[in-house]
């Protein structure tokens, strides 16, 4: 399972002490840039709200989020990768936020991939593919 694959490498070289464990954010974006990692990959990401349109921060550009995973070698056994999931691809993640409130956070829970747009009913299990499922 993810969390596995995260908390054997996160062990040897960093602790999640800078994650808020004790709450978790899901949202649904679309992924702006791919960071390939042999540690953790890095998903950055514009992010939609309820309507399935981008947000627009108080600085009238879209709010953008970033969300850290396993490796991106373990990331492609699952069937992500930048080949796999290019630029502008649909998600939806369950992240532990960033105790300073910076816009990231690491990856818990789902991750569901729904293409290249917003499936009506937003990108949830029953319009998307999951690729992760994690019980913590």
């Amino acid at each position: 399972m993810m969390i596995g694959v995260m908390s054997g490498s996160a062990g040897a070289h960093h602790s999640f002490a800078m994650y808020d464990q004790t709450q978790t954010k899901t949202m649904t974006g679309k992924l702006t840039r791919y960071i390939p990692g042999s540690n953790h990959a890095q998903l950055i990401f514009e992010v939609f709200g309820p309507d399935g349109k981008p947000m627009i921060g108080n600085d009238g550009k879209p709010v953008v989020w970033g969300v850290e995973t396993a490796s991106a070698s373990a990331m492609a056994r699952r069937g992500l990768s930048p080949k796999t999931f290019p630029l502008g691809s649909v998600f939806t993640v369950t992240l532990f936020p960033l105790r300073d409130g910076r816009p990231f956070g690491a990856m818990t829970g789902d991750f569901i991939a729904c293409g290249m747009a917003v499936p009506a009913g937003g990108c949830t299990k029953e319009t998307g593919k999951v690729l992760f499922i994690e019980n913590n």
